[in-house]
Formats: C-alpha cells, sequence, structure tokens
C-alpha cells in the first residue's frame, strides 16, 4: 500500500483488511491517516471495527431501507466485538449450546 498510494488521490477499498492480522491492520488505519494528511481520500468498504474506528468517519450503512450515516457505536460490527470481548464465556455458551440451533 505504501508505494501504491500517492499524494492528492482517491482510492476506493473492498475490504482491504481481509487476511490481516489487527495488528496490520492498526498499521493500515496508520498509513491511511498519513495519506489522508496529504490531501487524499478514502471510500472503504469493511466489516473491520478497527478501520471504522477511525477519527471522524463518516459511515454508512446499506440497506433494503436506503443508505444512512451511523455513528460508529452503533455499527453492528461494533457492537458484536464490544459485546464478545466484554462478555466472552456467556457470548460461547449462548452460541455453542443447544438451544441456538
Amino acid at each position: 500500500m505504501k508505494e501504491r498510494f500517492g499524494h492528492r488521490g482517491l482510492y476506493i477499498l473492498d475490504e482491504p483488511e481481509a487476511a490481516l492480522s489487527p495488528q496490520r491492520q492498526l498499521a493500515m488505519l496508520r498509513l491511511i491517516h498519513d495519506r489522508a494528511q496529504a490531501e487524499c481520500q478514502f471510500i472503504i468498504a469493511t466489516h473491520s471495527p478497527i478501520l471504522m474506528a477511525y477519527p471522524e468517519a463518516t459511515i454508512y450503512h446499506l440497506s433494503p431501507e436506503g443508505i444512512t450515516a451511523m455513528p460508529y457505536e452503533e455499527t453492528e460490527h461494533f457492537q458484536v466485538t464490544q459485546g464478545f470481548l466484554a462478555n466472552r464465556k456467556d457470548y460461547l455458551r449462548h452460541l455453542l449450546s443447544d438451544e441456538s440451533r
């Protein structure tokens, strides 16, 4: 990505986090930040709560009802990740129980 992103560009990325570890996603977030400071713009389709956390990013939710701007904390990706990390044992117990089939 370092070699492909120049200055003052518009970049459209489709799930760039695929196959990246959380640490590499953080490194990509830094690279995006550096390029944004160089007047680049990004449109990113992602499921990554790490990439969605970019400060002052506008997050759009696409649904059958249309396209709406959504706060980071209201995204399903944030809520599921936060809930899982806060209550891992409960999530796994429910997910792996016979009742969840």
